[in-house]
């Protein structure tokens, strides 16, 4: 079967835990103090504000990262190591307040990132493509999975992924 035959992958989505209490053991030895938990679920529901401008904050710090990479200054090794770290710190945010979508496209991306050791043409389309899909996510503000136009953004994204 030829590539242009081969069925289209089904995109996954990661559905990240929305609370500290479904992360840690409640009860028994090494148990949590709920009330310092509940404390502490208070605080990152007041921080959820904050996380779109934290958010812009590393879409300037990607795009750099971005430019320079097709610059072509440096070396692609480190270019695309500077890439990764920017899109891991994105990718683990954005489950936090909401964004799971963020989390998804943020970890196709470092997937993505950890299989090229150079940036030819077709690495930088791709590596666009996930900049831009995150940037609809924030935009847009789609929370959650994103509904069908998250689906459609993440089968995209899988698509692309399929040719690296």
């Amino acid at each position: 079967m030829s590539d242009k035959e081969a069925p289209a992958a089904a995109a996954q989505i990661i559905k990240a835990p929305q609370t500290l209490q479904s992360k840690v053991e409640k009860g028994g030895p090494g148990a949590v103090d709920l009330d310092a938990l509940a404390k502490a679920e208070a605080v990152i529901a007041n921080l959820a504000d904050d996380y779109l401008d934290w958010v812009r904050e590393d879409f300037v710090r990607l795009e750099a990262a971005y430019d320079v990479l097709i610059s072509g200054e440096g070396n692609d090794k480190d270019n695309l190591e500077a890439l990764f770290q920017i899109a891991h710190d994105m990718k683990g945010q954005g489950g936090s307040f909401g964004y799971d979508l963020m989390t998804s496209i943020g970890d196709h991306m470092c997937r993505l990132l950890e299989k090229v050791d150079k940036a030819g043409p077709l690495e930088i389309k791709m590596i666009r493509l996930h900049i831009d899909a995150m940037r609809v996510v924030i935009t847009k503000e789609l929370k959650g999975d994103g509904g069908a136009e998250g689906r459609q953004l993440m089968m995209g994204l899988a698509l692309v992924g399929d040719k690296a």
